[in-house]
């Protein structure tokens, strides 16, 4: 897809999602008012609100006007908690303080989610800070001990029109922010801080969701800062500090047989600092339908990024390698104006399948450089056209 086409996309959905977020606040000063307090929730941290907090959602959701539901300021501990739709009309979801999850972390169960909302529409998530409370966690996982499933902080699945702004996550015990089935998501100024040999801790991740756009945000992890898995269509990715963390990933793809492609993703304008990877695309070793085209990263800075620029097509964290050739087709990728310095020799790698070559790459004004000599570039199985000046010298 060309480039004003991403534009044009991107601009009308910016201009909906932003109406529909001012449309949730003008309406929330006038619309139906539940203060979780009301019903039953304590700000102590340690009384359990879990049930005042689905009582407060039920009657929000059964509302027949627009609704918010208010958490003022304090501390409130909720146990794994499922806010289910549809509903009857709009929900804005509005958070002075804190939600903090059990110190307990077996108590969050193997279901893998604390907070998730399930087939809500036209919703929005403003303000506040979930305390994931993952250290424990981490030190279970790292012991070899046997560990619960682990939890994601807050997801949305099979819900449509969502606008999360403002929200700070800490200490994820796995994904901070997950986006599962969804159309037309807006995040915005958030941000996510957990140490960066906290494990799995993604920032944000999408999967089998269209029309996500995320900006303006500061992502500080353990894993990938955002990660786009399988069945990912038209994401605008804009203005994210990145740093500590893997950068910002498509994949890993390939884990299927018969598997969603990813199209038309746009990263633009953002900051990588002392990342493991810059920009990245990366599938394992191993047959599958899937794919990846129409990928526009562009105006990005790395500082001292270890892989500024990658596609790795046998990517084998583990140990445990498929050692075959990847089926993930890797097509119409597009690196533009990069620069900025690498703390690899490498700092444009691209190791593409054997079977599938990856075609259609193009670098435009790179300029990256090794802090230790001369950074290079270097290429198996991928093809594409180079613009303006490439350093390193492109291999393409």
């Amino acid at each position: 897809m060309t480039t004003t086409h991403h534009h044009t996309r991107y601009f009308i959905f910016l201009f909906l999602a932003t109406f529909n977020f001012f449309f949730f606040f003008e309406s929330s000063n006038a619309a139906y008012i539940i203060n979780v307090v009301s019903f039953g929730a304590k700000p102590d941290g340690q009384f359990d609100s879990t049930m005042s907090f689905l009582r407060a959602w039920s009657s929000a959701c059964k509302s027949r006007e627009p609704a918010t539901i208010y958490v003022p300021q304090g501390s409130f501990l909720l146990k794994q908690v499922t806010f289910w739709g549809p509903c009857m009309n709009e929900i804005d979801f509005r958070i002075d303080g804190t939600l903090v999850a059990p110190l307990d972390y077996w108590s969050l169960g193997n279901s893998g989610y604390w907070i998730l909302f399930m087939k809500v529409n036209w919703l929005s998530v403003r303000g506040g800070t979930l305390d994931g409370r993952g250290p424990g966690y981490w030190r279970c996982r790292r012991s070899g001990k046997s560990c619960p499933a682990g939890a994601r902080s807050i997801s949305f699945s099979w819900s449509n029109n969502v606008v999360v702004n403002g929200l700070t996550s800490l200490n994820s015990q796995e994904m901070h922010i997950a986006i599962d089935h969804c159309n037309n998501v807006l995040i915005q100024d958030v941000k996510i801080r957990a140490p960066s040999a906290s494990p799995n801790t993604d920032g944000i991740n999408v999967q089998f969701s269209v029309g996500v756009t995320i900006s303006h945000s500061t992502i500080m992890t353990g894993d990938d800062c955002i990660s786009i898995s399988q069945g990912s269509r038209n994401l605008w990715i804009e203005r994210i500090a990145c740093g500590p963390g893997h950068g910002i990933s498509i994949g890993s793809l390939g884990t299927y047989a018969n598997e969603a492609g990813v199209q038309n993703v746009t990263v633009t304008d953002s900051i990588f600092t002392k990342t493991e990877n810059g920009v990245r695309i990366k599938s394992w070793a191993q047959p599958t339908n899937g794919y990846a085209t129409d990928i526009v990263f562009r105006n990005l800075i790395m500082n001292n990024a270890y892989n500024p620029i990658i596609i790795d097509q046998r990517y084998c964290p583990g140990g445990q390698c498929p050692h075959q050739s990847s089926g993930v087709k890797i097509s119409r990728v597009s690196f533009e104006h990069i620069k900025g310095t690498s703390a690899s020799l490498a700092a444009i790698n691209f190791d593409c399948s054997q079977s599938n070559p990856c075609w259609g790459i193009k670098l435009q004004d790179i300029n990256l450089s090794y802090l230790k000599g001369s950074a290079k570039s270097s290429c198996r199985n991928a093809g594409g056209n180079n613009i303006g000046v490439v350093i390193p010298r492109s291999c393409l």
